[in-house]
């Protein structure tokens, strides 16, 4: 199941993987080379090599994570230039952190194919539903603050919403409104592929949504919906008393030192940023999509960040504690964000705006263009963070999923990260 913005159908028919990037990588990706590399493990770093690497018998010492031995990184550079490689990955950036056991930074391929500049580390990018964990996080603010309650209904903040003297806020951020999913109605895909530029209000998106009949009554199962999250934006103004993009800059953000995060109300890019690459168009054809507007995806996925501020969200989303050791988040609220009830996967559970995919909390994000998935380990302390700029699967699976269950094979054979796309949640 994808659980990621920017999937949208026309009509019935999944709208992704209609047509698949063809065109050959150059420069430093059509040799399989990094084109940036930064690793802190025990020796010094040999070539790449896309041999396949004997497993190495090191491991941290909760036997977790494999230590990032010389072996381990030529492993892993071989293995995500394969995943580039099978499902035409124009540009990646890795980043694995684990603690005591060695640093794996990495960039691959183009971030723009026209001129054939390098992807880098230092890439701002569109994080698609990534947007979740900082809007949910928000709210968790407001309710420990006394200004809002996980089991207040949607209807005390947003007048109009089906169910809503019924659906919580707490079901909402679960995914367990049993709304519909404003991004699968086909007016809305006509209306956003016509005009990739068009601004939309949160309002009409759920316009789009609210056409439709709720799908089950509340808290009745898990449906990943994006139409619960502008919602919960809505609900974050009312009780934070002021825009949402600016209620998360001062109560997440810049608490946390995300600097180069940032939630946009317009099309505007930060520069240096990747061109996307998307086949979630009005033609079919593959297109590039740094220049268009997300705000259609608004508080379910319009954020902008990088490699580096989604290494520290990782753990800060997951533990709910800042880097410098303060807490973000009450211990009693952080433990609800982190009750994850079973949903239709096997393997993963869904809670307050975030996953537990074995073992791996935090979310992936996927709007035209642009992928991202980023995840800690609690039992090892390992953050790993994948960006990449093109969001056309591959033989049904999301990029962003191959890479990493592709990784935690390697590093963390215990805990791999698996999250299958079914075109019944696109």
């Amino acid at each position: 199941m994808t659980h990621a913005c920017g999937r949208l159908r026309r009509g019935a028919v999944t709208a992704t993987a209609v047509g698949m990037l063809t065109v050959p990588l150059t420069g430093p990706a059509a040799s399989g080379a990094p084109v940036s590399v930064r690793t802190a493990a025990t020796a010094p770093q040999p070539p790449p090599s896309t041999a396949p690497q004997p497993p190495s018998p090191s491991a941290s010492p909760t036997g977790e994570v494999r230590t990032l031995t010389p072996a381990v990184t030529r492993q892993l550079d071989g293995t995500v230039q394969q995943v580039m490689r099978e499902a035409n990955v124009p540009g990646v950036s890795v980043g694995l952190w684990t603690p005591g056991q060695g640093t794996y930074i990495r960039s691959f391929g183009v971030a723009d194919k026209s001129n054939g500049r390098p992807m880098s580390p230092d890439l701002y990018t569109r994080i698609g539903s990534e947007t979740k964990t900082f809007t949910v996080t928000a709210l968790l603010k407001l309710v420990d603050e006394g200004k809002a309650g996980l089991d207040d209904p949607i209807g005390r903040y947003v007048a109009g919403v089906p169910n809503g003297d019924r659906i919580t806020l707490r079901e909402l951020a679960g995914m367990r409104s049993g709304l519909f999913n404003y991004t699968e109605d086909p007016g809305f895909f006509k209306a956003f592929t016509s005009d990739p530029q068009r601004p939309f209000t949160p309002r009409q998106l759920l316009a789009y949504a609210f056409k439709h009949p709720v799908l089950f009554p509340p808290g009745q199962k898990f449906s990943y919906c994006n139409t619960n999250l502008i919602l919960l934006g809505l609900a974050v103004e009312k009780a934070g008393g002021k825009p949402v993009q600016d209620y998360i800059h001062d109560n997440v953000l810049a608490p946390a030192g995300l600097r180069h995060t940032l939630f946009p109300t317009d099309a505007a890019f930060p520069d240096p940023h990747a061109q996307g690459y998307t086949g979630q168009t009005a033609t079919g054809k593959v297109e590039d999509t740094a220049g268009w507007n997300p705000s259609w995806a608004w508080t379910a996925g319009a954020m902008i960040s990088d490699l580096d501020d989604l290494r520290v969200w990782a753990r800060t989303v997951a533990t709910g504690v800042l880097p410098d050791g303060t807490t973000l988040i009450s211990p009693a609220t952080q433990k609800q964000r982190l009750t994850t009830p079973p949903t239709t996967i096997p393997g993963a559970g869904y809670g307050l705006g975030i996953f537990d995919v074995q073992g791996w909390i935090g979310h992936n994000g996927s709007l035209p263009g642009y992928e991202s998935l980023t995840v800690y380990l609690p039992a090892a302390q390992a953050t790993l963070v994948v960006l990449l700029n093109t969001d056309i699967d591959h033989n049904g699976a999301e990029p962003s999923t191959l890479f990493g269950e592709a990784i935690t094979k390697i590093v963390s054979p215990g805990h791999v990260f698996s999250l299958p796309a079914q075109p019944a949640a696109r």
